[in-house]
């Protein structure tokens, strides 16, 4: 292909990505998006430290209890990056209180845990409303699936920790076998690193797919959570660097920078997975209608739509 022809492209499709964009913004907005994403982003730090607590106390069964908490270091600081000490020092005076919570507080620990998806789960329900053809889920699966996402968390987690268990049991053996040390601290921050955003386009794609109550394709649930995967790692990026070399944030709230922080860096991903949603809801709605994805549904369109029976 010519450069021209590849600049007649980008031109013929610009206007169209641009109207999209808008159309995408328009809905997102329509829907009380950046409220959706505050109330989103307090339940998830409501439910953050209950949810490391227990899956930090049920997998210490399975495996060493510090190389979990490191491994759970790492994955706080992608949740909240520059302030995820106060995550780990919560997390693990709950781990060194287990004795006194008991069997009842980890019930209610894991009650609480379940917060941020129910909250997730009603505000993809907004995102992807259909006025014409309204649906609901029933009961005991809206009931089940916060517990079914936190299981596949608990086992995410548990095959990341086996992981760097075994990683490092080859590296030593390396090291007796031939007398050759490898360069393990790089090539596990990187791995980590490319474990931890696998296991994030692999949240976000199940959250797309699972938690609507309207069927979405396999595809756009996966590319989605890939765009919104890539947009988190850059947004959590950037965040850490401003708020480690440019903030005044310490300065203006003094003791609560550390909560003011965490919830802003929450309310910003769940900005991101919510505009995701988003795109994937007014995609759907084209296709439905037999448009391309750029074209706009008019409502007599939408009305003729087929219904679709809820999961």
């Amino acid at each position: 292909m010519s450069k021209s022809t590849k600049r007649q492209a980008i031109l013929e499709i610009a206007p169209h990505v641009f109207r999209f964009s808008l159309r995408v913004l328009g809905s997102f907005l329509k829907n009380r998006g950046i409220l959706l994403a505050g109330g989103v982003g307090y339940n998830v730090l409501l439910s953050a430290i209950p949810l490391f607590a227990v899956l930090c106390v049920l997998l210490t069964h399975i495996v060493d209890e510090q190389r979990l908490l490191g491994i759970m270091a790492f994955q706080a600081r992608h949740l909240a990056p520059g302030h995820a000490n106060l995550l780990l020092d919560t997390v693990r005076t709950l781990v060194d209180s287990r004795d006194v919570v008991g069997v009842v507080g980890v019930l209610v620990l894991l009650f609480f845990s379940s917060f941020a998806f129910r909250m997730l789960e009603d505000s993809i329900a907004i995102i992807f409303h259909q006025p014409d053809a309204p649906q609901k889920r029933r009961f005991w699966v809206s009931a089940l699936l916060p517990y079914g996402f936190m299981l596949v968390l608990g086992a995410g987690l548990l095959a990341l920790t086996l992981l760097v268990a075994i990683a490092n049991a080859f590296h030593e053996l390396i090291i007796f076998s031939f007398g050759v040390t490898l360069p393990s601290a790089s090539v596990a921050k990187v791995a980590l690193n490319l474990l931890s955003f696998i296991g994030m386009f692999g949240l976000f794609s199940a959250i797309y797919k699972v938690l609507p109550v309207v069927r979405i394709a396999p595809r756009r649930a996966l590319v989605g959570g890939f765009a919104a995967a890539l947009m988190w790692e850059a947004v959590r990026l950037i965040l850490g660097y401003y708020f480690a070399n440019i903030s005044f944030v310490n300065t203006i709230y003094g003791s609560m920078a550390t909560i003011i922080v965490l919830l802003l860096s929450l309310e910003i991903g769940a900005i991101i997975l919510l505009l995701g949603a988003q795109v994937i809801a007014e995609l759907e709605r084209s296709a439905r209608v037999g448009l391309p994805w750029y074209g706009v549904p008019r409502k007599n369109s939408q009305e003729t739509s087929e219904k679709e029976p809820p999961p």
